[in-house]
């Protein structure tokens, strides 16, 4: 089971959301706004930013970071949906 990190709880203030661990096995995080979900982002067994820092260091972490955005940079922009969550709480 995925633990939420402190960066993504001070993501998702910044925002003015709220994340709580996923009710959806295959996801990390649902995301909620104003109370309602709007989400579930982030994919169960695969890592992130924060996960990357703690495993293998800052400099891999970064490394893994740029190589996500470029592999998601369709699907990063659209302000509110799964990928723009995920981009912005989990990276």
């Amino acid at each position: 089971m995925y633990t939420i990190t402190p960066y993504t709880y001070q993501q998702a203030k910044k925002l003015g959301l709220v994340v709580k661990p996923s009710t959806n096995k295959t996801k990390k995080i649902d995301v909620y706004k104003k109370g309602h979900k709007i989400a579930s982002v982030g994919a169960n067994g695969m890592n992130d930013f924060p996960t990357y820092i703690k495993k293998r260091g800052l400099t891999y972490a970064k490394t893994r970071r740029r190589l996500y955005k470029m592999r998601h940079e369709r699907d990063r922009h659209v302000k509110w949906s799964r990928g723009w969550l995920a981009d912005k709480l989990l990276w």
